[in-house]
């Protein structure tokens, strides 16, 4: 089956001005402006009213979170007092909840564009032991690419951090469920659907052991790993406090400062420490939207690419942010960078850039991210209808500047998953009702 999609009002591409053709999974030919598909096409989709962006690709989200949105307890409040005020919810989550929650954070970031998901779960108990299984099969019915992200947590509240001892797991019991994952769902190759990854929370709720241990293990298998770093400036004394050390040095003692290596937030780095992040090849997750909200910081998302750092986007977890909107968050990157930067140092191409190559890079997937020939058919399709573009003059830019939140199409693997702003497979009234009543039924039991 080959489809071209014909002549875009606008495509982020070079040389592709009359499209794309796709081909099965893959975009088998980009088409110059004013031209054809070298190639006869089965099938053809007029996109002369649509934006066409690469997929957007979300590099971190607490899928979970989305139950505890604007929590009266959490507001106001910076990250370490936010944690503790919340864990005393997150701990009397169950399956079901969990769900309908992974449910509703993936398809609200489909609807604005996103084909790519990544998840750091890090709650485990009994309750939710099969959480990764849920994970997966609920990526697998919506259609999306996933890197679903094994945390733990092995430091108790008492030792360390904010988890209580219900959430808490043993190193070995962390490591064996770790590799059980890793063995049952992590493809490997161009074209994965469904990747795990190692996620040890932060540095104040694992051990240095376990750190190590996860690294080793996650090389075995071929997979990423990824953790909360340099986030704000608390984490910094404690990491000196604890460790004797900041928060680089922490990384490269325990193996974790190197190219298979993605981190959420990097806030506060010196510029000694961004050379050697960019010289090791790792990535960081930019969460401009939770960022914001916990008063935690900027980060210096210019400087980290100069070095050589690749930056994507991530919506983080949707009591932090409190959304799961992808697009929304290529706005606010772009504005937040524009604060603290010189206006031509940060244009709307470099916000755009973050959320689908820079993001493809954090996840070590060379085949997402970029319009081009060889490349997943995973597609972004845009309507600049609403009176929120009106006069726009400049298409791409209009999706930033001018805030566009739902795309109108979404493909994934060359399948359209999102049709005329719709998700076909969900009932979104129904699905809304029923996260509405599982977040009330979790702070009911929080008291």
């Amino acid at each position: 089956m080959r489809l071209w999609i014909k002549r875009p009002l606008a495509i982020l591409a070079d040389k592709a001005q009359g499209g794309v053709v796709v081909e099965g999974a893959v975009i088998a030919e980009r088409v110059p402006r004013g031209g054809s598909p070298k190639q006869p096409v089965d099938a053809v989709f007029d996109a002369g009213d649509h934006v066409v962006l690469p997929g957007l690709i979300n590099t971190h989200h607490h899928f979970y979170q989305t139950l505890t949105r604007a929590h009266p307890p959490a507001l106001n409040k910076r990250l370490f007092p936010w944690l503790d005020a919340l864990f005393h919810t997150w701990q009397h989550l169950d399956a079901g909840m969990l769900r309908v929650a992974v449910r509703l954070a993936i398809a609200e970031l489909v609807l604005s564009g996103c084909t790519t998901v990544a998840d750091h779960h890090y709650l485990f108990n009994d309750a939710l032991a099969e959480a990764v299984d849920i994970e997966v099969e609920e990526v697998r019915r919506l259609g999306v690419r996933a890197v679903i992200t094994r945390g733990a947590m092995n430091l108790p509240k008492e030792v360390a951090g904010f988890a209580p001892p219900s959430l808490v797991q043993d190193e070995d019991t962390v490591l064996a469920q770790s590799e059980a994952a890793l063995s049952a769902y992590h493809e490997r190759g161009a074209g994965a659907m469904v990747q795990i990854a190692l996620a040890p929370c932060s540095p104040f709720s694992v051990s240095e052991a376990l750190m190590a241990d996860t690294a080793l293990l996650a090389r075995r298998h071929g997979a990423r790993l990824h953790t909360h770093l340099a986030e704000t400036r608390d984490e910094i004394a404690y990491c000196q406090d604890t460790f004797g050390c900041r928060t680089v040095d922490y990384l490269e003692r325990l193996g974790w400062l190197a190219a298979d290596v993605w981190l959420a937030h990097g806030i506060h780095f010196d510029r000694d420490e961004i050379a050697r992040l960019g010289t090791a090849g790792v990535g960081v997750a930019h969460c401009p939207s939770s960022n914001q909200v916990l008063a935690s910081g900027f980060c210096p998302v210019p400087e980290l690419e100069r070095a050589g750092v690749a930056v994507g986007l991530g919506v983080d977890g949707s009591a932090s942010n409190d959304h799961s909107n992808l697009m929304q968050e290529v706005r606010q990157a772009f504005l937040a960078q524009r604060a603290t930067h010189d206006a031509p140092a940060v244009t709307h191409w470099d916000a755009l850039r973050w959320a689908t190559a820079g993001s493809a890079a954090c996840l070590g997937r060379d085949d997402l991210g970029v319009i081009a020939e060889g490349r997943r058919a995973d597609l972004a399709l845009f309507k600049l209808d609403e009176l929120r573009f009106s006069g726009a003059g400049d298409a791409l830019a209009a999706l930033v500047l001018c805030g566009a939140y739902r795309a109108d199409r979404v493909m994934v693997g060359g399948r359209w998953v999102v049709v005329d702003g719709a998700l076909p497979s969900e009932d979104l009234d129904a699905l809304m009702h029923e996260h509405g009543a599982a977040a009330r039924r979790l702070r009911a039991c929080a008291g």
